[in-house]
């Protein structure tokens, strides 16, 4: 057997193999057909946001290459793509009248996958969110469960008869923690307590929004995809391993806690009441999230060690000689293989897609024979689904995995320095090239399951 048959064969049969992106990663066009701006928008036309001053208005130009794109899922051959709708393309105020134009795109692309047999999985929001709406005060407005659960309805009586699974929220913590805490994402704010309440209100629209789609499209599940780390202690001391315990619930328990019912975690509250955070925050736990299933969006290993000159009296550490991305990020595969368990074991979800799963890498180019080598991506991957067979094996209930990402795209703040999509883009030229890692995921999907 090869190495893809015998892989493949760890799976189970109907297993989703699949591809995602974000819409203003990869779309561009970011003033056509009546499309408004988004923070992002915003954020990265500021002077030092974004290296090297580069921003998302053509990105991967997928909005104009749709049908060139499409074809490539198609020859990939996945069974599934994870896309993000453009909430300014559809809502360029953020709520009122709808933009017809930005709607019938996103028919011509789930019209295009169903036609292809690549069944679609839509994200309502990843980051993009209308300036409108920030300049109301984003997620920090009342009004915004409303809003996006205004979003959500319209979306779901558009699509709802021919999608089936929706993810309402990309990634929380980062969008709430590095945008609103830390400044390094869109809208750029540094500020604890307008963090917690961004938090806050992103969870309670999940359950507004989730009561919507349900509500206009029965037929549909719902989940959200949130990122987990492996957390590691920096050694196996007391403080450490409390550190990490700590670290784990103020960026992963934050949300993932409430989305099952058990409120915010306790070990996190006493941290932000004690560094003063909670003034501004409602207690009350926002409601279940009732997730139909659970999308893990997961990339690497953190190690935590005990500081108490630190934020929070905890601190990263570098591990030395440990293989790592262009992102700087360590890879360790069996660490998805952990994440999965303890999610089983603390959780118990009813089903979970890795959402997201990819690696950035020095690569370059097509080669003199068209070839896009990258034997890192290649090999990070092959052991990441190795990883998920393994997390199967002991019983958790993985239905799907989704690589990041389909095409080279703009990575937020570090704008187009950072490949993470096994098709490359040529920048220039908008060229597409399959790379050696998405002919090698072409070969896994190929293979017989079970």
């Amino acid at each position: 057997m090869t190495d893809t048959t015998e892989l493949a064969s760890r799976f189970p049969p109907g297993f989703t193999w699949g591809l995602a992106t974000s819409a203003y990663q990869i779309e561009g066009a970011a003033t056509d057909d009546g499309r408004g701006p988004s923070i992002w928008d915003t954020f990265s036309h500021e002077q030092g946001r974004v290296e090297r001053g580069e921003t998302g208005d053509v990105a991967s130009d997928h909005y104009h290459h749709l049908d060139e794109d499409l074809d490539l899922l198609a020859r990939i051959g996945v069974g599934a793509y994870r896309f993000s709708v453009s909430w300014p393309r559809v809502l360029p105020k953020g709520t009122g009248e709808p933009n017809e134009p930005g709607l019938a795109f996103y028919d011509r692309l789930v019209d295009g996958l169903l036609e292809r047999n690549i069944r679609p999985m839509l994200t309502l929001y990843h980051w993009d969110l209308p300036q409108a709406l920030q300049d109301r005060g984003g997620w920090t407005n009342p009004e915004m469960v409303g809003w996006f659960a205004e979003y959500a309805g319209l979306l779901a009586d558009r699509f709802g008869a021919r999608v089936r699974d929706w993810l309402t929220l990309n990634e929380p913590q980062v969008f709430a923690f590095l945008g609103h805490a830390n400044g390094i994402h869109a809208p750029g704010l540094d500020d604890w307590p307008t963090a917690l309440r961004v938090a806050d209100a992103a969870l309670r629209a999940h359950a507004a929004a989730a009561a919507r789609i349900r509500d206009v499209a029965p037929s549909a599940r719902v989940g959200a995809a949130i990122n987990v780390n492996f957390v590691d202690p920096a050694s196996d001391s007391d403080a450490d391993r409390a550190a990490a315990r700590l670290h784990s619930a103020i960026n992963h328990g934050w949300f993932l806690d409430p989305l099952f019912g058990k409120g915010y975690p306790e070990l996190a509250l006493e941290a932000h009441a004690a560094a003063g955070h909670l003034d501004a925050l409602s207690l009350e736990p926002p409601p279940s999230g009732d997730l139909d299933f659970l999308g893990l969006n997961y990339y690497t290993r953190e190690t935590i060690a005990a500081d108490p000159a630190a934020p929070f009296g905890i601190s990263g550490v570098r591990r030395p000689d440990v293989e790592r991305t262009t992102m700087d990020w360590e890879v360790h595969p069996d660490g998805l293989r952990q994440v999965l368990l303890r999610l089983q074991r603390e959780y118990a979800p009813r089903e979970v897609r890795v959402t997201e799963n990819g690696a950035a890498f020095p690569e370059s180019g097509p080669d003199g024979s068209g070839r896009v080598r990258d034997d890192e991506r290649r090999s990070f991957l092959e052991r990441h689904v190795a990883a998920t067979a393994d997390a199967i094996a002991e019983g958790v209930p993985v239905t799907g995995y989704y690589v990041w990402s389909f095409l080279d795209n703009f990575e937020w703040a570090k704008g187009f320095s950072q490949r993470f999509g096994i098709v490359h883009v040529d920048y220039e030229t908008l060229r597409r090239t399959l790379k050696d890692s998405g002919e090698w995921y072409r070969s896994l999907i190929q293979a017989p399951q079970g």
